[in-house]
């Protein structure tokens, strides 16, 4: 029989490990153990089964939020994803810099140019409506003063008040108090309604050719027909163009026979080529936008000699900064020159004016060659919002797409009076979706549209 030593690792009531001797017995080790000397820490074992069970509690609790938060996380997704899209135009707002801190001191320099362009006019003028603008610019001064030491708040309507005088002054500039008399339409009022489709037809160059302009020659006083229709494709990446299309008459239009090219630039990059469906033939000239920049372009078809004019503003934007979107944007359809019965237009934005619709008014003089800018007017109708616009007895007229057969004019702004009307809904029908350029012509009373290779012709009833 052989003694061993045996070791129990128990813990004692002192904690302490009991060591007791053991006998080998039948290939076993026998030994007595004192139970005495140690007991079971029950108080122990419960304070662990406690946490035990409140870690399953836990793990319980976060289980069943897991599992919620599993079954909003979808909804939450989708929250997101709206805000997201309905803060995506503020984003870009934002980032492109149209909306910022107004300047005082800009402020008080635009408001400084005004009091001088008011004092002009009205002692030129004086009559009822320059006196009242000098006395709105004298409240807009005290008020501008006051701004500097204290009401920063109202910056933004002091900049719309400003904005309103301005276009005020514009109207009383140098267009003449029978106006609205010119023309006996113009005297109506604004358009009341368009007709169907008078013509129809697809360009002679071809459906591919989906951005140009097109129309009839649209000064009202030329006699000479040797340049009555025209079309002007953008031959290249449907953004830039250098040639023009002319027919005699509507025969031939319609025919596409007996035409004359005329090649306005060497190349597409060339700084006369035209860039966007910006033209319109008034006389014997087409004016366009010039290739990439803020310029309008005046190419003479008899002497071939192009001049050109820099557009007002702040920021003018050109190269597909502010083309006409809407639904789907045209490219490079920044700049947008009209004609009606009062002259030649150009339609354009700025980042002065937040990325909204400026219109200025051309004025050819044929004695110094030059062309000019003499009126401009902003308005509060964001370009992007809009896709296309035309000119009617000095209002501006913008429309937005509906389907992919009509578009709806819906906005007016008349330059004689600084009004706006956002009530109108006016349908154009249409044979495609995209609307490359929308003109006017006042020798016919017609609407002509360049809708993605074809040529269609509305007439306007005033």
């Amino acid at each position: 029989m052989v003694l061993l030593i045996l070791l129990l690792f128990t813990v004692t009531s002192d904690g302490q490990a009991q060591r007791v001797l053991g006998l080998k017995k039948d290939d076993s080790c026998v030994c007595e153990v004192n139970s005495t000397v140690w007991s079971f820490p029950v108080v122990k074992y419960e304070t662990v089964l406690q946490q035990v069970h409140t870690c399953e509690g836990s793990m319980n609790s976060l289980a069943e939020q897991l599992k919620i938060s599993s079954q909003r996380l979808p909804q939450i997704q989708a929250q997101v994803t709206s805000l997201t899209a309905r803060l995506g135009p503020y984003k870009y707002l934002h980032n492109q810099g149209l909306y910022s801190a107004l300047s005082l001191r800009l402020l008080g320099q635009q408001l400084s140019q005004l009091e001088t362009d008011v004092g002009v006019v009205h002692s030129q003028l004086n009559n009822a409506q320059t006196k009242k603008l000098s006395k709105e610019v004298v409240k807009l001064r005290t008020h501008v003063d006051r701004l500097e030491t204290a009401d920063l708040v109202n910056m933004k309507a002091v900049k719309e008040k400003l904005r309103y005088l301005k276009n005020n002054v514009e109207s009383c500039k140098s267009i003449p108090k029978d106006f609205r008399g010119q023309d006996r339409n113009c005297l109506k009022g604004l358009i009341t309604s368009i007709s169907d489709p008078v013509t129809t037809k697809l360009s002679p160059f071809g459906k591919s050719y989906i951005s140009g302009s097109w129309g009839k020659q649209a000064q009202m006083e030329n006699e000479d027909q040797k340049y009555s229709y025209w079309i002007q494709p953008l031959e290249t990446s449907h953004i830039w163009g250098t040639t023009l299309r002319v027919y005699q008459n509507y025969e031939d239009f319609m025919a596409s026979t007996n035409h004359k090219d005329f090649t306005f630039a060497s190349s597409y990059s060339h700084p006369n080529a035209i860039e966007g469906p910006s033209a319109v033939l008034y006389g014997k000239a087409l004016y366009y936008n010039c290739y990439r920049s803020a310029d309008v372009c005046r190419y003479d078809l008899e002497t071939n000699e192009v001049k050109r004019v820099t557009l007002p503003g702040t920021g003018v934007g050109f190269n597909n900064k502010f083309p006409y979107c809407y639904y789907d944007c045209r490219l490079n359809s920044d700049i947008d020159v009209e004609a009606d019965e009062t002259g030649l237009w150009a339609l354009y934005a700025t980042l002065g004016n937040h990325g909204n619709l400026v219109i200025s008014r051309l004025v050819w003089d044929g004695e110094t060659k030059t062309l000019n800018v003499t009126q401009t007017w902003e308005t509060r109708l964001f370009k992007k919002a809009v896709s296309n616009a035309f000119m009617v007895c000095g209002v501006m007229y913008a429309t937005r797409y509906v389907n992919e057969y009509r578009e709806e004019v819906f906005y007016a702004f008349d330059t004689a009076t600084g009004k706006e009307d956002n009530s109108l809904a006016k349908r154009l029908e249409k044979v495609a979706k995209g609307v490359a350029s929308l003109s006017y012509n006042p020798t016919n009373k017609q609407i002509y549209m360049y809708n993605d290779g074809y040529l269609l012709a509305y007439q306007a009833h005033f």
